[in-house]
């Protein structure tokens, strides 16, 4: 068994803090490179790297795609069927992010559907519960 950890970005070290927003910005950077950056050596930022992935606080590299549409869904269920809902929810691919949470909805789903994409997956969505949708008319990038 994995032993679950809790880890904080605010009991990170500046440097940590320093690297995980070089990484953030671009992930293909070097050990070295980043080193140059933070002024310690590649095999340094290396480890520490290693030791942020081991903590989970580093959970995967990705690429950042631009897409034609996003939408903020919250979706408040008629009933407890979570699991036959999540599996639902799975075939579609135009969702990027499904989390469960608390407070006024169940679900919130991050999706990039098309309007008529869009149609179809509120009509299926439907029977499950109720729902809103926002749509992000620009994002602004607070941290380049």
């Amino acid at each position: 068994n994995l032993k679950e950890q809790s880890v904080s970005m605010a009991n990170q070290d500046p440097i940590d803090l320093k690297i995980l927003k070089i990484l953030k910005n671009d992930s293909r950077l070097s050990h070295k490179e980043v080193g140059e950056l933070v002024h310690r050596t590649g095999q340094t930022v290396g480890n520490r790297i290693a030791k942020m992935q081991d903590e989970g606080l580093i959970q995967k590299y990705t690429v950042e795609l631009k897409y034609e549409a996003t939408q903020f869904i919250r979706i408040m269920m008629e009933n407890n069927q979570f699991d036959q809902f999540e599996i639902f929810l799975g075939q579609f691919d135009k969702i990027e992010h499904t989390y469960k949470v608390c407070g006024s909805a169940c679900y919130m789903l991050v999706s990039h559907f098309n309007q008529p994409e869009m149609n179809d997956f509120i009509e299926q969505l439907s029977p499950w519960g109720q729902y809103s949708v926002d749509s992000v008319v620009r994002a602004i990038e607070l941290h380049p």
